[in-house]
């Protein structure tokens, strides 16, 4: 956090800076100097190399920094990118009021990539009540046209939301819809700077505070939570096991530094609120590292973790999620910061409140069908275990269900009623299991749409799922016109090749009995036995690696789904290949990528072989209408299998929640440059890519920590680079798609998600041992 003015022009009677107890500011040079921006830059710069950093977050603050002026701003930022040029990517964000931003000024905001966030604290009554001018008069208009204005299409991309100090007294769903009803992409509710010599006021009770986050919590979630909410979401990430957005959350180690106007390093300037002189490291820009500031005992007192909180704080069972709350608000002049925080009856309330809202099955729903927000939340962020997907695939099979019905009324009066019959008939196990095919979508849809005439019968799928099941069922199918001549598909279990020398050639009509897991034509039984004479039986063959069990389909006439064409019949010798392969690539992703391993065994059904491309490049592909397939020609490696089944598996993912939820709102028509397609692409693509893109990003940043000797030398040399492509193509894309103004509520939480996830994949170098 870099000081570039420490003056304001509003008296805000809460300000942690001129209100508590440090008073510091009083002799700090009004603005910073270019001189002492040069230096910090440089400093920057030099630890980033140093510590082989690839991504540094500063942001630009106050006093007010707007009050440094527009032009010295733009300077500013041009510094301090040509500082990190070739080094590290920058994050430049500015936190103000707002009051001085005219056309002018958001425009180099834009030009220059700085984020702005706005501080305001609600509707006008509210605001008002806190953020005055000198004169005493209120800041909410102004602030409320520049927030307008950062909203503006032309500046949207400098938005970085708002923030909004409680105060209890001021009604919860009034502030919330007041800032929701402007649009920001996200909202931080900051609890007010108190210690426990200086408590908050509590009209109401010890909980207040929870109490007016709660109220705001059932109204952001009954609207479909159209914004980032950092402290909601703080919480529900730490509740699974990731990382806090926030500092005043969780145990993770501190990383913020600040530098004064006049080059002094500090702390975390909120500790401003303990005592005078607390945020003090001794230091200066001119003289220290910032390595040596991060060794400061006050910087490594906020990095002991579960350690550094008191006895209290460690007994409490919410206390990886609450972390002992903000340091500052621990702050006792007996014991300094050793106790819970202030707020701690509040913290355990909400994280409570929170948790259990998730828990209960709060969820967004489609139908009959819904998720909760804990799993759509991992799914927005590229993953999702096997609960999630399990809901997923539970709503397909009610599409495919419904899809059946629309095949039957279509299939009328074409002597197909009898398996028809059978199919209605079936127990509710055996239709589950010929509802879970993933090309029954396919084939439903073509009859429905008279596509494919008598090829395909629903006989054939009725005896399937009989076989598959137990029971006992016998029917005429009608021969089907297949590549190599007539036949009889049963889905899921193999196609039978009847020959010109059958005797039911010239009938065009074999009986089938499915009975007990065994399937009987002409007398004998397919699989056990030799098929009847002038029959050649193709069953389909299955992929197994360590408890996973995937079809390898070459033989579904439906597969043709893809833009690339499917395989015929693979012979003996290249289905070893496929099944030793196989067996690699999935032990690749239980060990190495395992928060993609969970979804895909619990939802990937089948693989279907695909003609390789005569380049060489390799070849993947999904279909929106077969949920649980993916088609891929055998690439070169394990590694690239690995890679290729998860990036495919995203769009299977992606595919079944957009047939569930409207993420976007289907008026846009217009198409966008990527960078993975020479082509434009619709939004729906956009969004597609840019899902299933960030896992290929991630799998390379995973490849740089696994190591050269892990992943191979020529490999491992790749890996950042690709790493860092994929993850600016990810974000490039989110940022027009966020510009398109055709997401739906529903489409912000998602595409604030991935955003997320993609911007914490900016540590590639990471260095930490990940098993394979």
């Amino acid at each position: 956090m870099i000081k570039v003015h420490s003056r304001c022009d509003l008296a805000c009677d809460h300000c942690y800076v001129y209100q508590h107890a440090d008073q510091s500011w009083l002799r700090r040079p009004v603005t910073m100097s270019d001189e002492t921006f040069r230096r910090t830059a440089d400093r920057i710069a030099e630890h980033a190399s140093a510590h082989h950093l690839t991504r540094v977050h500063v942001v630009l603050h106050g006093g007010e920094p707007l009050l440094a002026g527009r032009e010295r701003l733009r300077r500013f930022a041009r510094t301090l990118r040509s500082a990190l040029h070739g080094v590290a990517e920058l994050d430049l964000r500015m936190q103000t009021n707002g009051l001085r931003l005219d056309d002018e000024f958001c425009a180099m905001l834009v030009e220059q990539s700085i984020v702005a966030s706005v501080s305001l604290d609600g509707d006008e009554r509210s605001n008002d009540r806190h953020r005055v001018r000198r004169d005493g008069s209120g800041s909410h208009r102004d602030a409320v046209r520049a927030v307008r204005l950062l909203g503006a299409p032309a500046h949207r991309g400098a938005f970085g939301g708002l923030l909004c100090t409680i105060d209890v007294e001021n009604d919860p769903v009034d502030v919330y819809r007041a800032l929701a009803e402007l649009s920001p992409p996200a909202v931080d509710f900051l609890l007010p700077h108190a210690t426990w010599e200086h408590p908050p006021p509590r009209p109401g009770g010890d909980t207040d505070y929870a109490d007016w986050l709660i109220a705001v919590h059932k109204q952001w979630t009954a609207d479909g939570m159209p914004m980032r909410i950092r402290m909601f979401e703080s919480i529900s990430r730490l509740t699974r096991g990731r990382g806090s957005l926030t500092e005043a959350l969780g145990l993770g180690s501190s990383d913020l530094l600040v530098v004064e106007t006049d080059g002094a390093i500090e702390q975390a300037d909120w500790l401003k609120t303990a005592y005078p002189g607390a945020p003090e490291t001794g230091m200066h820009i001119d003289t220290h590292r910032l390595e040596e500031a991060a060794a400061h005992r006050g910087i490594q007192a906020r990095r002991a973790g579960l350690d550094g909180l008191s006895a209290q704080c460690r007994a409490c069972p919410v206390v990886s999620v609450c972390g002992g709350g903000l340091y500052g608000h621990r702050h006792r002049a007996a014991n300094g910061f050793d106790n819970p925080s202030v707020y701690c009856a509040d913290l355990l309330k909400i994280i409570e409140y929170v948790q259990a809202a998730e828990r209960d099955g709060t969820d967004v729903r489609h139908g009959w069908h819904g998720l909760t927000w804990t799993h759509f939340d991992e799914l927005a962020a590229g993953h999702g275990g096997g609960a999630a997907v399990r809901s997923l695939a539970a709503a397909q099979n009610s599409q495919r269900r419904a899809l059946l019905a629309a095949a039957r009324r279509a299939d009328v009066g074409t002597g197909s009623e009898a398996g028809w019959e059978a199919v209605l008939a079936l127990p509710a196990a055996a239709l589950d299991v010929l509802l879970s095919e993933p090309y029954l979508r396919v084939w439903a849809l073509a009859c429905g749409q008279s596509l494919r005439g008598a090829d395909g019968h629903p006989a054939e799928a009725a005896l399937s799922a009989v076989a598959r099941t137990g029971g006992r069922l016998t029917l005429p199918v009608p021969l089907r016109h297949g590549p190599e001549g007539p036949e009889v598909h049963l889905p899921g279990l193999g196609r039978l090749l009847v020959g010109a020398d059958s005797p039911d050639h010239r009938a065009g009509t074999v009986t089938v009995t499915a009975s007990d897991a065994t399937v009987v034509v002409g007398g004998r039984a397919l699989g056990h036995e030799r098929p009847p004479p002038g029959t050649v039986w193709q069953p389909v063959r299955q992929l197994r690696a360590d408890g996973l069990e995937v079809a390898l389909d070459d033989v579904d006439p439906s597969r043709d789904c893809y833009r690339y064409p499917p395989l015929p019949r693979l012979p003996e010798a290249e289905v070893r290949r496929w099944e030793e392969m196989f067996a690699e690539a999935w032990q690749l992703i239980r060990g190495a990528y395992p928060d993609y391993a969970r979804g895909i065994a619990a939802g990937l059904v089948t693989i279907t072989p695909l003609a390789p491309d005569p380049s060489g490049d390799d070849v993947s592909a999904t279909s929106r209408h077969a949920f649980g397939a993916v088609g891929i020609a055998l690439p070169r490696t394990a590694e690239d299998l690995a890679m290729l089944i998860i990036h495919e598996y995203q769009h299977v993912k992606l595919g079944a929640m957009l047939d569930m939820f409207d993420l976007l709102d289907g008026l846009d028509d217009r198409r966008y440059r990527v960078l993975w397609r020479p082509d434009l692409r619709p939004l729906d693509a956009l969004v597609q890519g840019a899902y299933a893109h960030l896992a290929v990003a991630d799998i390379w940043r995973i490849r740089c920590r696994r190591g050269a000797e892990d992943v191979g030398a020529a490999l491992h040399e790749r890996s950042r680079p690709e790493a860092d492509k994929w993850r600016t193509a990810v974000l490039d894309a989110l940022d027009a798609v966020a510009e398109t103004g055709s997401l739906t509520a529903l489409g912000r939480r998602f595409v604030r998600g991935l955003r997320s996830e993609a911007e914490a994949l900016g540590g590639v170098a990471e260095t930490g041992p990940v098993a394979v």
